[in-house]
């Protein structure tokens, strides 16, 4: 081979490597566009599904504490639940139920599309996940006293696929709709029995919440910290952001 092939082959070889490694660059660098991409689209609305059911549970907890006390009127099981009409008691019934099932889906959804993305450069989604098991781990807990609301991993998922809606795809997936849940639960036999459980959960808490509290105040700690990793600066929500503490409310 004449020194001019030689230097040739060279060149070709180290274009080939340049190309090799711009290539390799280019796809780690979609591939973390990628990422941030769904953790930012799916992280906002994951928040305030998180968000909307720590807050349900406050108001169930909290309004055990008021019902204590007949001084301070009735508490919110109670007084939509107990003591209100037929139609604020089943809204409350089912409302309760879609908060928990919302946040299930967009649980189930950000787990499918970011499933075989890698995690393990990004510090904070890691940590995202692992509260997300640890809020999951909470809902399944095993209580001596008092399981309502509870829900094995396996129901978890398999209520979180339910309320994927069937005309999303990878990276634009979202959740039905309260009214869509509605309807499925008057019309979806199926997609009905997934509920039946936790709706009649909603009534026993009506009934006596106190068994309850231990479980579902941990369940609500576990979400605010998911809350504070989703939205670390505090801008979704700036109030209304706090965990409920049994012994701070009380009665002295």
């Amino acid at each position: 081979m004449d020194s001019l092939s030689l230097v040739s082959a060279i060149v070709a070889v180290c274009g080939a490597a340049v190309a090799a490694l711009f290539s390799y660059w280019q796809q780690r660098r979609l591939r973390s566009w990628e990422q941030r991409s769904y953790m930012d689209r799916y992280g906002a609305s994951l928040a305030w599904a998180t968000f909307d059911l720590q807050t349900r549970l406050y108001n169930i907890l909290h309004g055990h504490v008021v019902d204590s006390d007949p001084s301070r009127g009735s508490g919110f099981l109670t007084s939509f639940l107990t003591r209100g009409t037929e139609r604020e008691a089943d809204f409350v019934r089912r409302s309760t139920v879609f908060v928990l099932a919302e946040y299930l889906g967009w649980v189930e959804i950000l787990r499918r599309d970011i499933q075989f993305l890698d995690l393990g450069r990004s510090r904070t989604n890691s940590q995202i996940m692992l509260q997300i098991s640890r809020v999951g781990a909470s809902l399944s807990r095993i209580d001596t006293v008092s399981n309502e609301l509870r829900l094995f991993r396996a129901q978890q998922r398999a209520i979180g696929e339910l309320m994927i809606h069937p005309d999303g795809e990878p990276g634009r997936r979202h959740c039905l709709g309260y009214a869509e849940f509605c309807a499925k639960l008057e019309h979806d036999d199926n997609f009905a029995d997934w509920f039946d459980t936790l709706l009649a959960d909603v009534d026993r808490l009506a009934a006596d919440t106190a068994p309850a509290v231990a479980r579902l105040q941990d369940v609500q700690t576990q979400l605010i910290a998911l809350i504070d990793l989703l939205d670390p600066k505090n801008a979704r929500f700036p109030q209304f952001r706090h965990a409920f503490d049994h012994a701070s409310h009380t009665l002295g």
